[in-house]
Order: C-alpha cells, then structure tokens, then sequence
C-alpha cells in the first residue's frame, strides 16, 4: 500500500514537471515583460529609494517586491509538502529485474546491473522525482538512487549528459536501471549514484547554527574544486543551468566535493535558442533576467561566484523574490548596466525603454565579509555584466586567490584533507584547452615534475 502510494505521489510529481516545460515559455515572457517595467515610474521610484537607503545584507530586513513569483512559490510549496509526506516511513525501492540501461563502467568495482537495492529513507524531493538514501542488498554499499518517472513525451537529456560524464568533480552514475510504473506506458529511470551525506548548502548551514562562518580555507578548496567541475563540463559543451549550494555535494570527512543534479543540464549549441527561465533564482546570471536565449556556458560561472560570495558572507548575495527584485538586488552591488553592457547580455533587448535610475556601483571590499583582497578580486570577476569579460572557469583556477592550494600544499595538506592528484591532476582533454601561462600556473611545478603524466580521457 505504501509503494503504491508512493508511486502516485512521484507521478505527480512527474506531472507537475511536464506541466513546468510547457509553461516555461509563458512564464519567460511574463518575467521579461515584468523586467521591462523595472523602466516605469514605480521602478524607477524604488531604484531611487535604494541610492538613499543604506546596502542591506541581511535579508530578513524588509523589502518592497515588484513582482511576486506566484510559480516558484507554489513549487516551493508543493516540494516542502511532498517531503513531509514521504518521509513519513522507509519505502522498499523494487529490484532491479528489468533491462539495464547502461552497462557498468570497467573503472567500477562492481557489475551493479546484477544488483538489488533496498530504500532507507528519501533524502531528496522536487518536481523531478524523489532521491533515496539506498542499500545495496548483495554487498552492503550504501548508495543514491534518484528515482523520475518517464514520459515518452519528453526526452531526458540527464540520462544521456551522465552516461558522459567522467570527472573526479562530478558526481558519476554507476549504474541505471528501469522499474515499471501503473501505467503500462509510463516507467521509472533509476539512477544509481555514490551517496553523500551532506550538500555544500547543508554544511554551510552547519557553521551558522553554531554562529560561525566557513573557514577561509575551506571555502577556497570547496571553490577551486567547484571551479574544476564547470571548467570540466563546459569542455564538452555543456551547461548545468542550475548550479546552488543544493546541487553541490560535500564529504566533510575527506572535504571531496561533486557537482550533481544536470535535471536542467543541456548541450549548448550555437544559434540553437534556449530558455531564459531557467536556474534558480538567487544564482541566476543577469543575462538570464534580461531574457537572454543564445546564452553559453558563462551562466555557471555567474552560478559558482554566487555560490563562492555565499560561502564566504554566510548568506546568499543576491535575495531577490521575483525576477525584478533580483536584478534590483544585483544592481545594488554592481551598480545600474550600461547600455552596452545590457546588450552584451541580450542583444536583442529593446533599448527603447531604457530609463534605469543611475545607482553607482558599490565597493566589493563593503559586500563581503573578507579581508583577503585575493577572495574580494576573484569574485569581482565572476560576478560581472558582460559574459564575455566575466572569467572563465580555467581562468579563475589560475588566479592568485588558489596560490595559497600550490605554493603552501604540502603544509596545509593535513588541514584540507585531499591528495595533490585530487587538485592537480588533469586530463589531456582539459590541459589542451588551457593557455601555456595557465598550465604553468595551475599545474605547479613540484607536481608536474614529479608526477605522473597527465590521465587520458578515453
């Protein structure tokens, strides 16, 4: 009875999905066209009000929204109930007795497709499905299943990104596996994965509670590897679109992190379009908010320098509850776009309605809760308007902010807990799209010279 329930409840989660894809294009629209307002006389009123008023960063403070994000609300809602109701009581995922999906890499210890699971308990529940916290019957191992119900009307483009997907910063599938659902033309995709205990946003949290912020070492070995993660995705061409604390994995035992969760990951093509409303919100590049559909892997920069900034101040940089007030919160730290620089986000964008109130940019030094001038410049340069000058992933890894991970490595080894293989070794595919200077830069001397030679990607 309780696996039936639980199957309803992933349908309908599967359903609330579906209906997202197709209102995607509605509500792009709808948050462009409110964007556009941000050019009205009330707008410009509150942009005004903002220069007089001092820069809040605690956003408990109280702020006059624009535009209300009924959507998200509602799926924020939806998500919180859908937990509370399966994680009421453990239940039994079913054993894996149809075809596998993909056959288990050679590198794996284990053949998985001749493997059971069992449910201990849900760790994870959205719109996509429901993430378990699993045993492996015959060996013990605990694992991950990520469990979504598949429409033969909607292709999945994160069964297909993970199968290529080979990175020691990225979370890898081991094995995938079909379960069939009540209705005979529906099914479930079962995707078996390492299993974390914590998420970046929950160990963050962890240092919070107990009125502290994350060590500045610690957020500097948890940005370099976040950094080795898109640098690694935005090679093959892809971009997660939906890079947050949430979706960052974290060992606080071994400080080993993985980017997971590519649901809204897509190749990007050139001249092919995408949707603008995508990744969540408070890490949502400005391109993004001004409608931006020929957008490029840039957008997870923007992504990763929200999430670096949060790791840092202990909260995240830009709150925004709409659309609006999103890019309000951003032209509170960067200052008012330019005109080119709006668009060099969207070049498409009707400059015709261009009267944004002139707000100066503010200095970096008062946004974050830093003294290290290395973490203060690195972030000023994920963080800027135009994709095309904000820094690339290979380009952040090369700053002097990751001096401190190459020169000083060997004593403070023991502090950071990882390998110098874990931080400096990189495939041929990854090396080839650096420059001379950043090899000779990220890849430091003492490892290069005595290390092995650099792992082929097969």
């Amino acid at each position: 009875m309780f696996q039936k329930m639980l199957n309803q409840q992933v349908k309908k989660q599967s359903e609330e999905q579906n209906r997202r894809v197709v209102t995607e294009v509605e509500e792009m629209d709808k948050e462009i066209k409110t964007l556009q307002d941000i050019s009205n006389l009330k707008a410009r009123l509150k942009m005004n009000q903002i220069a007089k008023q001092p820069f809040k960063k605690n956003k408990e403070e109280p702020t006059t929204s624009i535009y209300v994000g009924k959507f998200e609300n509602q799926l924020k809602s939806f998500q919180q109930q859908t937990i509370k109701k399966q994680s009421r009581k453990p239940l039994s995922i079913e054993k894996n007795s149809t075809k596998s999906v993909l056959m288990p890499a050679t590198t794996e210890r284990y053949d998985y497709s001749n493997f059971t699971y069992t449910n201990l308990k849900v760790v994870g529940s959205g719109s996509f499905g429901v993430v378990y916290k699993a045993k492996v019957n015959e060996t013990g191992e605990i694992v991950a299943i990520k469990k979504v119900l598949q429409d033969r009307r909607y292709k999945n483009r994160e069964l297909q990104i993970l199968q290529e997907l080979d990175h020691q910063n990225v979370l890898k599938m081991k094995h995938a596996f079909y379960t069939p659902a009540e209705n005979k033309d529906e099914s479930y995709l079962n995707v078996v994965m390492e299993y974390f205990s914590d998420t970046l946003y929950s160990y963050n949290k962890s240092f919070i509670k107990d009125f502290k912020r994350m060590p500045e070492l610690l957020v500097k070995i948890f940005s370099y590897q976040l950094l080795r993660s898109i640098a690694y995705i935005s090679i093959l061409g892809v971009c997660h679109r939906d890079i947050k604390p949430h979706n960052v994995l974290v060992n606080p035992e071994t400080n080993k992190l993985q980017l997971c969760d590519f649901g809204s990951a897509k190749r990007l093509i050139s001249g092919e379009p995408n949707i603008a409303y995508i990744c969540s919100r408070c890490y949502r590049a400005p391109e993004l908010i001004f409608g931006a559909t020929d957008y490029d892997t840039q957008i997870d920069v923007w992504s990763v320098g929200c999430v670096i900034a949060e790791l840092i101040n202990g909260e995240p940089l830009f709150l925004g509850d709409s659309a609006v007030d999103q890019m309000v919160e951003i032209v509170k730290v960067l200052g008012t776009p330019s005109k080119e620089q709006i668009l060099s986000m969207n070049k498409n964008y009707d400059m015709q309605q261009y009267q944004f109130a002139a707000i100066k940019q503010r200095d970096w030094r008062r946004v974050l809760k830093t003294k290290d001038p290395k973490a203060i410049d690195l972030v000023s340069k994920l963080l800027t308007y135009c994709p095309k000058t904000r820094f690339t992933p290979l380009q952040s890894l090369a700053h002097p902010y990751f001096d401190e991970l190459r020169d000083q490595f060997k004593a403070i080894q023991s502090t950071i807990k990882l390998s110098a293989s874990d931080l400096f070794e990189f495939s041929n595919e990854e090396a080839s799209k650096m420059t001379q200077q950043q090899m000779i830069t990220i890849i430091p001397d003492w490892y290069s010279n005595t290390s092995k030679p650099l792992k082929t990607v097969c």
